[in-house]
């Protein structure tokens, strides 16, 4: 007796390398589901919701570079599947999303479930199609896994329920996955032509991105020989940080103003492997190169002096010969002090402990940094923690950190542990999580207790929605309903499984932190912070001061003084700085 389409699909996974599938099982994905036990060489990773299968795939993909694997049966499925693979795709993840649906000869009927796949993904997806044939369904595979191995992001297949049950009919084209690492170089000329540039000029920044995480010598050797600045993207700080003497921080509005500084002071800025979105925090009258892997990319943040197509590190090593040592050092000297500066900044603040039912995040993520190990994986997730994660973690040639840095979703953090401890078993990985963000998937705290992933999970609970609160009081406008009623997250950690403990009092931040690094297993750290604790942006405009201002003002006149005092109170050091 032949295979069956299932059975088919997970022998093609496993020949691809993929260990497991995050789903949740029913419905159209029961025969999928039974092929992966019979088989027994790739394992179900039952979520308890599919968005958190789809961060969870995309986490693996990101910090492995493989193809990884997620499953949603039916129309709720697909949809919970949605979000995560936004995150994942415009991450760059390698990710299979099986999109299991109602039988064959119900669709086009308004059947219970139904959703039209083809149409639902195409915006998160570069391959997605659905099979109706056994036939079709094996070329259609083979197609999605080499489509998302070779570009780099989300692939979908969509198969009915009765398909998945059907007898294989033998594959037409290759099964296989053939995984390729081209190297992509510009001509000489364009390589003459900026290194002539570079050679002439006095005032040059490094901005590196994502893009350059594999030219981390590279960039090193060039920054040496035109005593350059470096300056980087959050998600590339892990890669681009370390053992680097001309690094001068992040720019943008989670940086520093020795980065924002080096980049809008320079004559010269070579952009290398960085999409940055923010043109506010980017030169208007500088002379700037760009460099990346992606053509379409080149110019559509900033005018371009000269744009070249290329992998940062091949690029940079056809640069590297024809670049003249500078003796000058007086540009790069002087960004280097203005970060020095700005680290005894952020020092001060790391001193000021808070009070109790009020700790210093900055205090608390300082902490995380001194005591997590040299090799952690740290997930963070999107808002206020990600501005105490970019100022406070610091790099080691070994730490990965990953989060939803291109798709801004909250809730990604815990999520996203979930697949870094199944990629990484021997790793700690350490989830930084916002209070909102892990409210929005709590339940997949479970899942974290079912495979007894020792994940350590530490909750920046400022009871609010912090950023966007922010957000408002920039804009002129009073906060709210940003506050947040939460429950005790200890206790529900605890209720699932999880040793969880709560700290209210800075003076019992240090031991309590010692101890969740210390203990064998899951464990969920909750820190009542301040929630009035302000990031200030290395560019303040006028506007920020101006609806600042107008957000107290309207907050005195509602009644609300005790919240303008608080707010004061705790940011006195920031506030200086502003006004």
């Amino acid at each position: 007796m032949g295979k069956n389409i299932s059975e088919k699909l997970v022998d093609m996974l496993v020949s691809a390398g993929v260990e497991r599938i995050y789903a949740v099982t029913g419905d159209s994905l029961n025969h999928v589901n039974d092929a992966v036990r019979r088989n027994g060489k790739i394992q179900w990773i039952h979520v308890r919701h599919e968005e958190t299968g789809a961060y969870a795939a995309a986490a693996e993909a990101q910090l492995h570079g493989k193809l990884s694997c997620c499953a949603g049966s039916s129309g709720p499925g697909h949809v919970h599947l949605i979000n995560g693979l936004y995150d994942g795709h415009r991450s760059g993840a390698p990710v299979l999303a099986i999109a299991s649906t109602l039988p064959s000869f119900e669709m086009g009927t308004k059947f219970f479930q139904e959703t039209n796949t083809t149409r639902l993904f195409d915006d998160c997806s570069y391959y997605n199609e659905l099979a109706v044939t056994p036939v079709q369904f094996t070329r259609m595979m083979q197609c999605a896994m080499q489509t998302a191995v070779s570009r780099r992001g989300v692939s979908v297949i969509g198969l009915p329920g009765d398909l998945s049950a059907e007898d294989e009919k033998g594959a037409i084209s290759s099964t296989d996955v053939f995984v390729t690492q081209p190297k992509v170089v510009p001509p000489q000329e364009e390589i003459d032509r900026l290194a002539e540039v570079l050679n002439a000029s006095g005032k040059i920044t490094l901005f590196c991105g994502v893009g350059a995480k594999e030219a981390h010598a590279e960039v090193v050797e060039l920054s040496q020989l035109l005593n350059a600045p470096v300056a980087y993207t959050f998600k590339s700080k892990m890669d681009i940080q370390y053992d680097n003497p001309n690094e001068v921080g992040l720019t943008g509005l989670l940086g520093m103003p020795s980065g924002y500084r080096s980049i809008m002071d320079a004559e010269v800025l070579l952009m290398l492997g960085t999409d940055f979105p923010y043109e506010n925090f980017l030169p208007d009258n500088s002379h700037v190169v760009q460099v990346d892997i992606k053509a379409e990319r080149l110019g559509r943040r900033v005018k371009l002096a000269q744009g070249i197509c290329g992998d940062v590190k091949s690029t940079l090593q056809m640069l590297l010969p024809v670049i003249s040592q500078k003796t000058d050092r007086k540009f790069l000297d002087k960004h280097l002090h203005i970060y020095e500066k700005a680290q005894k900044d952020l020092e001060e603040v790391m001193r000021i402990t808070g009070k109790e039912e009020m700790i210093s995040p900055e205090y608390t993520m300082c902490l995380v940094n001194k005591l997590a190990a040299d090799d952690a994986v740290f997930t963070v997730d999107t808002g206020m923690t990600c501005v105490w994660g970019a100022r406070y973690l610091q790099a080691t040639e070994r730490r990965q950190m990953i989060g939803s840095f291109n798709h801004g979703s909250m809730a990604n953090a815990m999520p996203q542990s979930i697949g870094a401890a199944l990629a990484f078993p021997g790793r700690q990985v350490v989830a930084l999580c916002g209070d909102g963000g892990l409210s929005m998937l709590l339940g997949d705290l479970a899942t974290i207790a079912q495979y007894k992933l020792p994940v350590k999970l530490i909750v920046f609970n400022n009871r609010s929605l912090g950023m966007v609160k922010l957000e408002m009081e920039v804009a002129g406008l009073p906060d709210w309903q940003t506050d947040m009623y939460n429950p005790d997250f200890s206790r529900v950690a605890m209720a699932m499984g999880i040793p969880g403990y709560n700290v209210s009092k800075p003076e019992e931040l240090e031991s309590t932190l010692e101890k969740v690094f210390t203990t064998e297993g899951p464990v969920l750290l909750n820190v009542m912070t301040d929630p009035d604790a302000l990031a200030m942006p290395p560019k303040i405009e006028f506007e920020q001061m101006k609806g600042f201002a107008q957000a107290m003002y309207k907050l005195l006149i509602d009644g609300r003084v005790g919240e303008i005092k608080d707010t004061f109170e705790s940011n006195k050091r920031h506030i200086k700085e502003v006004f």
